[in-house]
């Protein structure tokens, strides 16, 4: 599949072997990819990922992630800064949106695109945060524990409650990959929340964050700190979930960087109230 443009420019699939390229120009932006989040990326949709090439050199990318029959997700849309302003990202962008056909799509996208994404048939659902700062002392709670395999079927379900899509594929790369620790908080034998926490290119990230109640959040993120008192950490929080951003703050956490949530269309019902973390700018 290609994309014709000026310039023998052309756009095609990529592959996980293109990712240290995508991921490279994400932290040149200074997006702080997590340092191993390819596999989890394209074992969702290994068809998903798009590179616009200028005699074979990659130039741009852009990602759109089918999550099911009915909902994708776009990110990673990048241009090589010296070569903006010439309609590559835009033929990317095209090229690559057609392959969520006639699904609703979501991106998070920095608010000064809002405009041009609007036009392109984005609608605001809301703003999200990234909270960063040194992580604070914390005792890990007793009723918080590493995850087990064990837990994987129970995290997805609940994961599916939080999201406007199942993705189960995703989560089972993303609960378990070189460097990802996930907890989970029950009572009894109901699971009350989850959270992950990774190395980043500049820092670590935790994402997702979902839990039943403020309390169960507070505990989850004192569990994935506990080890890392005073290294920098950074979680994207919805605005829309004050107590979210409440335990950021109360952390010592500061915003750094702000991204819009959009749209192209209805997506299905879920516990926004449970984000208090999400997982990736990238994938949603």
């Amino acid at each position: 599949m290609t994309s014709p443009a000026p310039q023998e420019f052309t756009v095609t699939q990529a592959t996980l072997d293109d990712w240290p390229v995508i991921s490279g120009w994400a932290a040149a932006e200074g997006w702080n990819p997590g340092l191993s989040d390819g596999p989890a990326f394209f074992a969702q949709d290994p068809e998903g990922f798009f590179l616009g090439r200028i005699d074979g050199e990659p130039v741009s990318a852009v990602s759109v992630v089918n999550y099911g029959t009915d909902y994708a997700f776009l990110g990673c849309y990048l241009v090589r800064p010296d070569l903006r302003g010439h309609g590559y990202g835009l033929t990317t962008w095209k090229t690559a949106l057609a392959h969520a056909g006639e699904r609703t799509v979501g991106l998070d996208g920095v608010v000064d695109q809002q405009d041009n994404y609007r036009r392109s048939g984005f609608e605001l659902a809301h703003r999200t945060a990234r909270y960063t700062g040194p992580a604070p002392a914390a005792e890990p709670p007793t009723e918080v524990r590493h995850a087990q395999p064990g837990d994987l079927d129970a995290v997805t379900r609940y994961d599916g409650a939080c999201t406007p899509a199942d993705r189960p594929r995703f989560l089972a790369e993303w609960l378990t990959a070189p460097g990802h620790h996930t907890y989970v908080r029950h009572e009894g034998e109901h699971l009350t929340g989850y959270g992950v926490i990774r190395p980043g290119a500049d820092c670590l990230r935790i994402g997702p964050l979902f839990a039943d109640t403020p309390e169960d959040a507070r505990a989850l993120l004192a569990a994935l700190t506990a080890d890392h008192t005073g290294r920098q950490i950074a979680i994207d929080v919805p605005e829309t979930n004050k107590a979210g951003v409440e335990m950021a703050l109360a952390a010592g956490l500061t915003p750094s960087f702000e991204t819009a949530r959009m749209y192209t269309g209805p997506v299905r019902e879920h516990a926004a109230e449970r984000v208090f973390g999400i997982a990736t700018l990238e994938l949603g």
